[in-house]
């Protein structure tokens, strides 16, 4: 398995921006951002591939979130601008054991999460 690390959450307004950082022990084809509201199942908020060439996205997070990762440092980000307070959630990075970037069962190791509270 991969280890995980996520940074970067916080307590914003609607509008405001924020960068999640993700770095993690060895990199994997398929990785990607994952959120869970209290009393909601974990969603796919967005994922990316090899070096990131393919990246897709929630369609509740399109044009305002973008993931992005640094093949050299282990790193992964996921920018997110124009916040809203349906954003607010735990937000964990993941990391696939196949090539099926969308296929969550696939998803087998995960960071600790960080929280992303957006007030109105």
């Amino acid at each position: 398995q991969v280890h995980l690390v996520e940074s970067g959450g916080g307590s914003v307004q609607a509008g405001d921006s924020l960068r999640l950082s993700c770095s993690f022990s060895s990199s994997r084809y398929c990785m990607g951002w994952f959120r869970q509201a209290p009393g909601k199942e974990r969603e796919g908020v967005a994922i990316i591939s090899g070096a990131g060439g393919r990246t897709v996205y929630a369609d509740s997070v399109k044009g305002r979130f973008t993931i992005s990762r640094e093949v050299s440092r282990d790193i992964m980000y996921l920018q997110m601008n124009a916040l809203l307070p349906e954003d607010t959630a735990t937000y964990y990075c993941g990391a696939s054991r196949g090539i099926d970037c969308s296929n969550e069962d696939q998803y087998d190791s995960w960071g600790q999460g960080t929280q992303v509270t957006v007030s109105s």
